[in-house]
């Protein structure tokens, strides 16, 4: 990859659907003082040839724009339609009225549904005021480009829902799995990065464990893994890194990676 071709990837938020602290949770991860145990619900920024792409915009949407100083989106690409992952879209307005243009959207068409049902006011007939103005652009399980930038989806079972994972040069990024079928895991194959989720230590029915994601990771053997979508279930972020092998590492809320 030429200098031409880095990628920033900028985490926006690396929690669960609760976000943590949790609500009126006083569990020790909840009261923690370290930044990096505060986590917005999950989603990523990808930064390449002078683009933005943005892969989920959950509740925590306007509030991460804000805190990373965004300008500017070149296109929101969604995983799934489950509201952490979309309920953020209405913000998508600012950019509508700031930069007078039209957010691209990319999405299978289950998501697409989802969206209608949570924001029915952006697809009537008559433009309805205020409703973000947005392009939207299915996909499924085939390679696409946004703004000549390749995307490769990758098929996983969140339970029993698909979900894409998307990889991008040699960035693969996977959220919300339970299940990576043994085609789909090729497609990780030579990643410097993975992102992959794990919820919490012990098993859970749609979400894989630390020590599942640790699975996956050994198996598809990418130069460094970073964890996402944890909750307060995992621990205190420090205790359970120094507990990791050292190419896998929690990721936090605001951290940076590059790869060139």
């Amino acid at each position: 990859m030429n200098q031409d071709d880095t990628i920033k990837v900028v985490f926006l938020g690396t929690g669960t659907s609760t976000g943590v602290p949790v609500v009126a949770c006083d569990c020790e991860v909840c009261r923690s003082t370290d930044k990096r145990d505060h986590r917005l619900r999950t989603s990523v920024m990808v930064q390449i040839h002078g683009h933005n792409f943005i892969i989920d915009c959950g509740p925590d949407f306007r509030y991460q724009m804000i805190r990373e100083n965004v300008e500017d989106i070149s296109a929101i690409i969604f995983t799934h339609g489950h509201r952490d992952h979309i309920a953020g879209l209405d913000d998508v307005r600012a950019f509508n009225y700031v930069l007078n243009k039209t957010v691209d959207v990319y999405a299978s068409e289950e998501v697409i549904g989802s969206i209608r049902r949570e924001f029915p006011y952006i697809f009537t007939e008559k433009r309805f005021f205020g409703a973000p103005q947005l392009e939207f652009h299915e996909i499924d399980n085939t390679a696409f480009t946004v703004k000549d930038i390749n995307f490769t989806p990758i098929e996983v079972l969140h339970h029993k829902l698909k979900v894409f994972g998307f990889r991008i040069g040699n960035f693969s990024y996977i959220t919300d799995a339970s299940y990576i079928s043994q085609e789909e895991k090729q497609k990780l194959l030579n990643s410097d990065i993975l992102v992959i989720n794990a919820l919490r230590k012990s098993k859970h029915i749609s979400h894989f464990s630390l020590e599942e994601a640790i699975e996956v990771i050994n198996e598809v053997k990418p130069k460094r893994a970073y964890i996402t979508h944890l909750s307060h279930f995992i621990g205190l972020h420090d205790k359970i890194q120094t507990s990791l092998p050292e190419n896998i590492f929690l990721a936090y809320d605001g951290l940076t990676l590059q790869i060139d």
